[in-house]
């Protein structure tokens, strides 16, 4: 059997673990992909230049180590890493314990912070730009660092955080990403150009107010290896986690989800399918994939109001309607029915407070994509799920508008 090296001890922070060759190897249970790469070559070649207290372990000795041994020292290495505020990265990665992560070849140890700028700053920047300047201890945010805020408005500090030129917020080396929060008609021009720029993005849902568009900007970002992560906060909430828990495992009949709120402006935040997408996303979320059979539009233009209608059939055949209603003085709120063949779920289960905000557990999971701790498995299941909704939203919008029904 052939083993790999997790080295720990005099450790210089900056440096591969692979490059540090200290005192104390740990053999870990994954074979040694390519020799001549990673900590075990290293060490090996360097032991004569060593010195004896820095002298790696030698091969003889590692069928010796037990298991419990190895558990103990990666939580050991994970107390360390967590208390000096730091991460492991790991490529070619075959193995994890404890999410101490260990590799077949190069480790580092990475203290990288990345330099991050807010474009907008409506109630969606405002929160990421509180949140960007008090990131959860211990947490993947505390890799981000806000360098400041891009506005056509002229503010000059928010908390400290200073307005800088969108020129500047695209030039500047420092910033490697941006959190757009920008009205959603310019999320595509945005979004390409931050893109064009090599940064990586963050940019609230929808991501595009055309599937088209949706489709070529995440291949934008996947051509120059960037992150491109698009908020679903509505699928953080603790309301929404306790409804999938209670939908899991059950045999849906049919349902209905019913959404109301005040008015939007549509030339802004775009139709209804697209600004709605958080209702599409969870019916994607809880019920998989779906086939639009009708969908109608009923508007009232002296009123202001706005009723989208849209029927579904899931996989297995089973019907599910979904309705965005909008008007003056409407409350905000969103009715469920779905019954299944064991009953009907008529009211969201009750959910605890969470003590961490949407806005920052989004973060943290942007953070996580960049520091390359999302498994490919979770970000194609992502990229899936976005990318079918908006495709979902524009046949919405299709057949609302073959004929617009417009009551005067």
């Amino acid at each position: 059997m052939l083993w790999a090296h997790v080295c720990g001890g005099r450790s210089r922070p900056g440096l591969a673990l692979a490059e540090q060759c200290p005192a104390l190897c740990i053999p870990t249970p994954g074979p040694v992909s390519q020799p001549g790469r990673g900590c075990q070559s290293l060490a090996q070649q360097r032991q004569r230049s060593m010195p004896a207290s820095g002298a790696p372990c030698s091969a003889p000795e590692w069928p010796n180590r037990q298991k419990s041994h190895l558990v103990g020292m990666a939580q050991e290495y994970q107390r360390v890493f967590k208390a000096e505020h730091k991460a492991v990265r790991c490529l070619d990665c075959t193995y994890s314990w404890n999410d101490c992560l260990y590799t077949t070849g190069t480790q580092e140890l990475t203290s990288k912070m990345f330099g991050t700028v807010v474009v907008g700053v409506g109630i969606a920047g405002l929160a990421r730009i509180r949140d960007l300047m008090n990131p959860m201890p211990s947490s993947p945010s505390e890799h981000l660092k806000l360098f400041g805020f891009v506005s056509r408005r002229s503010f000059g500090n928010i908390n400290e955080a200073k307005q800088i030129s969108l020129e500047d917020a695209l030039s500047n080396k420092d910033i490697h990403a941006a959190f757009i929060s920008t009205e959603n008609r310019s999320h595509e021009e945005t979004i390409r150009m931050f893109l064009e720029a090599g940064k990586h993005v963050l940019v609230e849902y929808p991501l595009a107010l055309s599937a088209k568009a949706a489709h070529e900007l995440w291949e934008m970002a996947e051509q120059k290896g960037k992150v491109l992560h698009v908020e679903h906060i509505e699928l953080l909430t603790e309301e929404y986690k306790q409804l999938k828990k209670e939908v899991a495992g059950k045999d849906l009949v049919k349902g209905t989800l019913h959404f109301t709120g005040s008015v939007l402006d549509e030339n802004k935040s775009g139709f209804p399918a697209f600004s709605g997408i958080a209702r599409l996303t969870w019916l994607i979320d809880l019920f998989g994939d779906l086939t639009v059979t009708s969908a109608t539009r009923e508007k009232q233009k002296d009123k202001n109001y706005s009723r989208m209608t849209v029927h579904f059939q899931t996989a297995n055949k089973k019907p599910l309607t979904w309705i965005e209603e909008r008007g003056p003085g409407m409350r905000r709120e969103k009715k469920i029915n779905f019954c299944f063949t064991s009953g009907c779920l008529e009211n969201f289960p009750e959910a605890p407070r969470s003590s961490v905000g949407l806005f920052m557990q989004d973060q943290n999971l942007f953070a996580k994509k960049l520091l390359g701790q999302v498994s490919k498995e979770e970000l194609a299941a992502e990229k899936w799920r976005i990318l079918r909704c908006l495709d979902l939203a524009e046949v919405i919008q299709q057949y609302c508008e073959e004929p617009e029904k417009i009551y005067s």
